[in-house]
């Protein structure tokens, strides 16, 4: 049955398979600089290569420095296996059982090692049943099938992926046509792209988390499906779709994303209130959500810090709103309906993405100043400026502000009070007395005939 499905996904037109002998570009018909390199990336590739094993530099760092960037890591492929790779080095270790590989660690930098991996075949069960396996609806749920250097250019993912450098003869092994779609700025998968996904959904994040940071397109064949598998997203494990998210938003290029999330409609498979919401006033919540991302790729290109739980409160404050109305039409009262609606929000996104307890408090606690905010009297402004969440829901008030909610001018005043002596400040607070007391003058009541009602006691009616 399974093979059947996937020989029916297949189509010649949309298939970009490796070359079984690889474009090979010498050190003048190629723009990786070996100086560039990581030493001890370097050092680990030419000591497996003296051992008599075949290694390369390959993938993220390949490509990266073919687009004149700075590598975030460098990684190792060979036919060493992991165990052979820590008997070669004493600071080696071999971490991982969806996928093992080994670590080899020189201070603060690690330099990962992974064995040439082949294509789990479909038709039949492979010899040693804990090496690899397939979920029914194709996706690899074990993937240590160990194979060749073409095996291995086979089975990645992108076209762009699939570059091994040689720093000894400075060559780069294309077998995927890698370095045309480098060129021409294109996301492209390797094989039939419906297969692709169902093997491993998020595959679609990660060509849309590509597109972002690369400023590329995703290629017509690559894209034609994820529309339509999007909703495969919902069966993968929460805690990996948290480090997806995490990936997706914490890269430089959040804003970018998030309109290919949407455009590629998988903004929902992942935050579905908050899409829902966004489906409601997009003008708000889109507004909202962007001007918080455009914020965090602004800190991020700074090299300042970000904070997850920021993010996720943006994210999700838009399905705040209709959550604490639906709870107040029902009788509770406003701060208690906050606090439920936020818990029932939070705790379903949790479903979709496992947000950890460290930052589902600090959500809490943002949304939670949101509604201390506005109480400044007496000394509530000092309490609240001591509190250690105060910068962050100061911020959030600013972000609201900047989407258009209207807050009476509390985020100047706050922004005004941080700044005022203390003299300032006592006057800003009589300010707001006074204005409080020059309120709507109360409505008179009305006698009843003269006649004395007696106060509702327990067990009374209340008097009409």
């Amino acid at each position: 049955m399974l093979k059947k499905l996937f020989q029916s996904l297949r189509s010649p037109l949309r298939l970009r398979q490796p070359r079984s002998t690889p474009a090979v570009l010498g050190h003048n018909q190629h723009t990786v600089a070996r100086e560039r390199i990581s030493r001890h990336a370097v050092s680990v590739v030419e000591r497996l290569q003296k051992s008599g094993y075949q290694a390369y530099l390959v993938g993220g760092c390949v490509r990266d420095l073919m687009l004149d960037m700075e590598p975030k890591d460098f990684d190792v492929a060979t036919n060493a296996t992991p165990e052979q790779v820590r008997a070669e080095f004493r600071n080696a270790r071999v971490i991982g059982r969806r996928f093992k590989l080994a670590h080899v660690q020189f201070g603060r930098e690690i330099i990962e090692v992974a064995t040439f991996r082949a294509n789990h075949p479909v038709d039949e069960e492979p010899e040693n049943a804990h090496q690899a396996s397939r979920h029914e609806s194709g996706r690899i749920l074990r993937d240590n099938v160990y194979g060749s250097l073409e095996d291995d250019a086979q089975r990645r993912d992108f076209t762009i992926n699939a570059l091994y450098y040689d720093p000894s003869s400075e060559r780069i092994l294309d077998y995927a046509h890698g370095v045309h779609d480098i060129r021409n700025r294109l996301i492209r998968l390797i094989g039939d792209p419906e297969q692709r996904y169902l093997e491993d959904p998020v595959r679609m994040l990660r060509a849309i988390r590509f597109a972002a940071k690369l400023d590329f397109e995703i290629e017509k064949h690559s894209a034609a499906p994820i529309r339509r598998l999007g909703p495969m997203l919902r069966d993968i494990p929460s805690a990996r779709l948290f480090d997806e998210v995490l990936k997706l938003m914490l890269g430089g290029k959040a804003e970018r994303t998030f309109d290919l999330l949407c455009e590629y409609e998988l903004f929902a498979p992942l935050f579905p209130a908050s899409a829902a919401a966004l489906a409601r006033d997009p003008d708000y919540a889109g507004q909202l959500i962007r001007q918080a991302l455009a914020n965090t790729d602004t800190r991020i290109h700074q090299g300042k810090p970000v904070t997850p739980a920021f993010l996720f409160a943006a994210l999700l404050w838009p399905a705040l709103p209709a959550r604490v109305l639906q709870l107040q039409d029902r009788g509770m009262p406003p701060i208690p309906a906050m606090n439920e609606a936020a818990h029932e929000l939070i705790s379903e996104q949790c479903q979709r993405t496992a947000i950890p307890k460290r930052f589902t408090i600090p959500i809490r606690e943002i949304w939670d100043m949101q509604e201390r905010l506005p109480r400044r009297s007496g000394k509530r402004a000092d309490l609240l400026l001591e509190n250690p969440r105060f910068r962050a829901g100061y911020d959030f008030l600013l972000l609201r502000e900047s989407a258009g909610e209207r807050t009476d001018g509390l985020g100047p005043w706050w922004t005004d009070y941080q700044d005022a002596s203390d003299s300032e400040r006592r006057a800003m607070i009589r300010d707001l007395s006074s204005r409080d007391e020059a309120g709507p003058a109360p409505r008179k009541r009305r006698r009843s005939g003269g006649r004395k009602r007696r106060p509702a006691g327990r067990g009374d009616a209340p008097a009409e």
